[in-house]
This record gives structure tokens, C-alpha cells and sequence, in this order.
């Protein structure tokens, strides 16, 4: 494996072991390789190929295809402003040329230090504390100027880490199951699957454990 480590090898394996067919697996590894770097490097995605036994050409063209996965670096903090209908009427679009502003690029770009990515987006589904924003996909609403130059103070200054983690990582309580999916082709040839047994209490995530607090 020239991009993964052999921890995140050992991750994508133990993903792998959960699908009747091996394919199924291919956007949970992405997860698991884009928390690695913050972002999809032709090695980790020709990895999850090897792994997948995919044509490095079919991994590309899914990972380009999801919002959510970068085929290009990302900063350490993907600043995601909503500019849909709740939010333009409460001042996203104010918000996102402040942004700009504050961070000093366009949306669409990286701040000099890589410490920030600024994207506009279409609908969060926060509306009712539009404007509002993510942060690697953890979300602020009611967001003001004063407040967003806040946030990204604390940002930069780590004191945010423990509810915002580095870009790329949806979830930091590995999965909890009582043991691999259970998966059969019955006669009939309808496909039928047993999910695992998660703790209870807690939503679902993309490697079917809890989310972070």
C-alpha cells in the first residue's frame, strides 16, 4: 500500500468483511482514506482500488462526483456558508463577502497557511437558524459577522478542537457491532442483509458507529 497507513489497511478491511460484495464497500473507504490526509491523494484512492479491485479510473470518478469527497487538498477547516433561500433572506449572502473578506479569498479557495477552505453551499438544512454554516461538517447558526470572525479565531487558536476535528473526519467512536453483516442471496435472488447491532442511544454514522459529541 503506497498511500494508506496500516492502520486505516486494517479500517478498510474490516469495512470490506461487512458487504456481501466487496464494491458496496468503495464510499465508506473513501471516508476512511480522505480523514487521513483531509483529502483523496491518488495514492490512498489507488489503494482503496487495490483493495476494492477496481480500476483506479472507477474510484476516481466516485470520489469526483460526492460534495463530500476532495480530490484536491482542503484546509484543515472547510468553511461551508449556506446562500439558499432561508439564508440569503437572513443575510448569507452578507455573510459569505464577509467571509471573504476575513479570510482573504473567494470562495472556492485556501487560505496561504492551509488552515482554511471557504465554499459556498446550497442548503444545510439548518433553515431555522439561517444564516448559518459548517464547519468540517459540524454546523453554526445564527451566525453573525462578529460571530463568524469568533469562530474563526477559535478555530485557529485549537479552541474548537475537541467539537471540531480536522477536515475529513466524520467520526471519531469507531463503529460498535456485534459482529460482520450478515448477507445471503436467497433462491429468488432478492438480496437480504442483517446491520449490524449499533449501541443504542446514538445516531448512525457512515462506518455505522456513533458520532462524536
Amino acid at each position: 500500500m503506497a498511500g494508506l497507513t496500516p492502520d486505516n489497511v486494517r479500517r478498510a478491511r474490516e469495512l470490506i468483511a461487512l458487504y456481501p460484495r466487496t464494491r458496496s464497500a468503495l464510499i465508506p473507504l473513501l471516508h476512511v482514506a480522505q480523514e487521513q490526509e483531509g483529502w483523496l491523494t491518488p495514492d490512498v484512492m489507488g489503494d482503496v482500488a487495490e483493495l476494492l479491485e477496481l480500476d483506479p479510473a472507477e474510484v476516481y470518478g466516485t470520489a469526483s462526483f460526492y460534495d463530500m469527497l476532495f480530490t484536491s487538498p482542503v484546509g484543515r477547516h472547510l468553511v461551508s456558508v449556506c446562500t439558499n433561500l432561508a439564508c440569503l433572506l437572513n443575510g448569507g449572502e452578507e455573510l459569505l463577502h464577509h467571509a471573504e473578506e476575513r479570510l482573504g479569498v473567494p470562495a472556492g479557495g485556501t487560505t496561504a497557511d492551509g488552515e482554511f477552505t471557504l465554499e459556498e453551499v446550497e442548503c444545510i438544512a439548518f433553515c431555522g437558524a439561517a444564516p448559518c454554516l459548517a464547519v468540517n461538517w459540524r454546523f453554526f447558526g445564527n451566525v453573525s459577522n462578529d460571530d463568524f470572525d469568533r469562530l474563526v479565531d477559535d478555530l485557529a487558536a485549537g479552541r474548537l478542537a475537541d467539537d471540531v476535528p480536522p477536515h475529513g473526519t466524520l467520526c471519531r467512536v469507531r463503529r460498535e457491532a456485534a459482529g460482520p453483516v450478515a448477507a445471503a442471496v436467497p433462491a429468488g435472488g432478492a438480496r437480504a442483509a442483517v446491520a449490524p447491532t449499533a449501541t443504542a442511544g446514538s445516531p448512525a454514522t457512515p462506518e455505522g458507529g456513533r458520532d462524536a459529541p
